[in-house]
């Protein structure tokens, strides 16, 4: 079901019974995704090179965290991850935030997605240098998810690493041996310093009480691409999607999701004004990145050729990927948008020639 129809039924008792928690980057999500490709959607038209025929589409909410469009941009990212990728082996690390200290992540999620980011990389490159078999400057993907697979607010970033580094004073480039890239205790133990450190220089109040022990999950994932085109599939869509939303009746929501020790399918029934503060809640600050690249790994560091030509690894650019294209509905021929954000036309308007439903199609 589409999440639009979701928020069309249940967004008045969703906005009394959340007034007081709903911030100003929920409003704008939920009024960009309500109208995601709808009648009240600005609306693009189109014509027929062929046979002059003209028609009219709804413009997609184009919104980052809508499940329903940024295909191409998701697809985009992960083609650029992968024509950075370098020789060796990698490793993908999680690094969660404690149950304890996610009231306080949610009060001021800029500020502390921010410190988290800075206080892991910091973490990785102070193990990368001192590391005897690498001493040197490594590269990573950082993305942030805040969400469980129930979709609980659970802020954590995953980092997909090379295990290798590039000595840049030595001009050398060194890659690990071994199964594992570093001490997972290890870095859980200096992950947990920096960060403490680092709310409190905020001047941010610590919870009264919280683990002494972290974690820090450690795996490999081979030549890095399947792990890369995971965190792609995900970055742009959203928390949830559509067709894992089964079922919405009697006022509530089902949906489904994968149950993270057990790996079986499991469901979830929640009212629906729960559910879309559920997915709410998942909303990032305005402008704030939830990817980024470090180290030789940044777009605008130069080392990354360099390091490719060291050790012999060409990899071929993706050949860029188009749009999707319309075609048209009279003679198959394809259509071209002549005219964009047109004003929305009143519903009963909108309905009064159906008209032949022009097919999208990839080319």
């Amino acid at each position: 079901m589409r999440l639009s129809s979701i928020i069309k039924l249940f967004e008045g008792e969703y906005q009394e019974r959340y007034k007081d928690q709903i911030l100003p980057s929920h409003q704008r999500a939920l009024s960009r995704l309500k109208d995601c490709r709808s009648e009240y959607s600005p609306r693009m038209k189109l014509a027929c090179g062929d046979c002059d025929k003209t028609t009219y589409l709804p413009h997609s909410c184009g919104h980052r965290h809508c499940p329903h469009c940024q295909q191409h941009d998701s697809q985009h990212w992960i083609d650029q991850q992968l024509k950075r990728r370098v020789k060796g082996r990698y490793v993908m690390m999680t690094f969660t935030v404690p149950a304890e200290f996610r009231p306080l992540f949610y009060a001021h999620q800029k500020a502390l997605y921010t410190l988290l980011f800075g206080v892991i990389w910091e973490t990785l490159q102070t193990f990368s240098q001192k590391d005897k078999q690498l001493q040197g400057t490594p590269g990573a993907i950082a993305v942030l998810h805040t969400h469980s697979r129930r979709l609980n607010y659970h802020p954590h970033i995953h980092v997909i690493m090379p295990m290798a580094a590039f000595n840049k004073s030595q001009q050398l480039w060194r890659e690990k041996s071994g199964n594992y890239l570093f001490d997972h205790n290890a870095l859980a133990i200096v992950y947990r310093a920096k960060l403490l450190a680092g709310i409190t220089t905020l001047t941010l109040p610590l919870p009264t009480s919280y683990p002494k022990e972290w974690v820090v999950d450690c795996k490999a994932v081979g030549q890095g691409d399947k792990a890369i085109i995971y965190l792609g599939r995900y970055l742009y869509r959203g928390v949830i999607r559509e067709k894992d939303i089964l079922k919405v009746e009697n006022g509530k929501v089902t949906f489904a999701y994968q149950n993270a020790q057990t790996h079986q399918r499991e469901t979830r029934t929640l009212e629906g004004a729960e559910f879309l503060w559920l997915i709410m809640q998942h909303v990032l600050p305005r402008g704030f990145r939830r990817s980024r690249n470090y180290g030789f790994l940044h777009p605008n560091s130069k080392l990354l050729k360099q390091i490719q030509l060291i050790t012999q690894v060409f990899i071929k650019p993706p050949k860029p990927r188009k749009r999707a294209s319309v075609k048209c509905p009279c003679c198959g021929g394809k259509m071209a948008i002549v005219q964009t954000q047109i004003n929305s036309l009143r519903p009963a308007k909108w309905q009064e020639k159906p008209a032949l439903k022009p097919q999208v199609v990839t080319l």
